[in-house]
């Protein structure tokens, strides 16, 4: 079956309107954050053209699935790959799918295929959101909601605000080979930033491997910790907060080659 992949020219529109008193917090941490973390990232070696130019973006929302054909359910089968094979994760799985509470309406999916492979993915969620009990993953952990999470995975109140979105379940196939990986990693990263931007984010909040700064190093992007490290499932990881817009030099040499693309 065919998908269709190119991106989606009418992009939610996005909303408007200054940032309230109680996310000031945010802006300051982020202000505090800029240039301590990141750097310059390395050249990509090699021809971009060659190591992108069979590759297909996704944003897929249950609104326009029906566009894309079975990617959706291939999607949640490479999330199982990763998440509950590799990495053991005790998370739901049904007919080789994996999937959570977090999989609504409201998330956004940004899904990288090549030659019909799944090569990487990731969900945005805005913090607005409301499914029977729960919010987004960060909160309803700060909340006591998650039993495998600690509560305190955040050391300031989880935000509450159509700007703010979380990115989860961030992956990169095993099948990519390890020199390969940055640039897949940059072109991911750069999707969810234009994704989010679409929706009118300026923020994105998520969890990270503690490692995190090392790959924000290689990619040049700005993040800032909102939370101690901690372990699940014997990974060790980090709350971080992004701002939209802060895409290093590898992101956007990416995304460059990538619009030049649709053209």
């Amino acid at each position: 079956m065919k998908y269709d992949l190119t991106h989606l020219r009418k992009a939610s529109k996005a909303s408007t309107g200054d940032w309230s008193e109680e996310l000031n917090p945010i802006e300051c941490l982020v202000r505090a954050g800029k240039g301590g973390i990141g750097g310059q990232a390395r050249n990509a070696s090699g021809n971009l053209s060659d190591k992108l130019a069979n590759i297909r973006t996704a944003n897929m929302s249950f609104e326009n699935m029906y566009t894309f054909g079975d990617l959706l359910p291939k999607y949640l089968r490479a999330r199982k790959s990763i998440f509950i094979d590799r990495l053991s994760w005790h998370v739901s799985e049904v007919d080789g799918m994996e999937f959570d509470q977090y999989d609504t309406p409201f998330c956004r999916w940004i899904v990288l295929v090549e030659f019909g492979e799944i090569v990487g993915g990731v969900r945005l969620l805005p913090t607005t959101a409301t499914c029977g009990i729960y919010s987004y993953m960060l909160r309803d952990a700060h909340l006591g909601l998650l039993d495998d999470f600690p509560t305190d995975v955040l050391f300031i109140e989880p935000p509450l605000h159509r700007n703010v979105w979380e990115a989860s379940r961030f992956f990169i196939s095993d099948s990519i080979p390890g020199a390969r990986r940055p640039l897949i990693q940059s072109l991911l990263f750069t999707e969810m930033n234009r994704v989010a931007k679409g929706n009118g984010a300026k923020f994105i909040v998520g969890i990270v491997p503690a490692v995190w700064s090392r790959w924000a190093r290689r990619l040049g992007v700005t993040a800032t910790p909102i939370g101690v490290p901690f372990t699940i499932d014997e990974t060790r990881s980090q709350a971080v907060l992004f701002e939209v817009d802060s895409l290093g030099p590898q992101a956007a040499k990416a995304t460059a080659f990538m619009h030049s693309q649709m053209v």
